[in-house]
């Protein structure tokens, strides 16, 4: 037992005149200090750019609606606008101005219908080398 106290006072001794002196507990401060300013600058720092991304989204969204406000008032200016009104006139009522003709166009047949669609089949169904699309590009067949 006597043994365990000899041990223990000789750590309390040690630590009292060798680790805490004055000396090494302002030094222990200093750096508490230190890493407790840089923690909380870079706190700080994180918090402005968290902020600044806000800021900058919201003068976004702002310009945004700024945009959708003035396609809104030129929708209505045309809207209001003579042409506007007569185009419509025309559409729903079917008239037409002094020496026009109507011209009623029959239905596009089934052949008209699918002539792009075969052509874009038959590209899709060939492909091409990189060379053979260079060739194509600067030598079109005319």
């Amino acid at each position: 037992m006597n043994k365990i106290a000899t041990f223990f006072r000789k750590i309390q001794y040690r630590l009292k005149h060798g680790f805490f002196t004055v000396e090494n507990v302002v030094l222990m401060l200093a750096i508490f200090l230190c890493l407790m300013w840089a923690f909380k600058s870079i706190e700080s720092m994180t918090k402005n750019w968290e902020l600044s991304e806000r800021l900058n989204a919201e003068k976004r969204s702002l310009e945004l609606l700024k945009i959708e406000t003035q396609m809104a008032e030129l929708e209505n200016e045309y809207y209001n606008s003579a042409e506007y009104q007569e185009l419509m006139a025309r559409k729903l009522a079917n008239k037409q101005l002094a020496g026009e003709h109507m011209v009623y166009l029959p239905e596009n047949s089934e052949e008209a219908k699918n002539k792009h669609r075969e052509i874009a089949k038959a590209s899709v169904e060939k492909s091409y080398t990189n060379f053979e699309k260079w060739m194509m590009y600067l030598f079109p067949s005319r």
